[in-house]
């Protein structure tokens, strides 16, 4: 059900950049230079279905494994909204992200709000540690 997006078209992320100079970038492995960049390269790869970068982008001492980790694709997640950031710039080891992502399942559309916290491993890389729900 994953909606299919354009690689040259706007990014599912929201931010009004064309995914090819925005998100598809960071899923083709440049590093993300902020947590909430980070975070919005995440959403577009739920809505894209790329479940590889969702587990690169995690951090490994909170990651699931690869066999207990799959998409689910009755959802489509449409929409991003970034509610706040704490840290999590070019200065910083640690970032939270406080968000609202809008999807579509089975049962019509839900909210996810969750305030994630994001880390800088030392190879320079943002990556997903974990989330509470907000």
């Amino acid at each position: 059900m994953n909606t299919v997006w354009r690689t040259d078209g706007p990014c599912p992320c929201g931010s009004g950049a064309a995914y090819c100079a925005c998100c598809g970038p960071l899923h083709g492995g440049e590093p993300a230079p902020s947590a909430e960049r980070l975070m919005r390269s995440r959403f577009s790869a739920f809505a894209l279905g790329l479940p590889e970068y969702l587990l690169r982008s995690w951090d490994p001492h909170t990651r699931p494994d690869r066999s207990d980790f799959d998409l689910d694709d009755t959802v489509e997640w449409r929409r991003l909204f970034i509610a706040d950031t704490t840290g999590g710039g070019p200065d910083d080891d640690a970032g939270f992200v406080t968000f609202t992502a809008i999807g579509r399942g089975q049962d019509g559309r839900f909210e996810q709000r969750e305030r994630s916290r994001f880390a800088r491993g030392a190879d320079g890389h943002w990556r997903y540690v974990d989330g509470d729900a907000a």
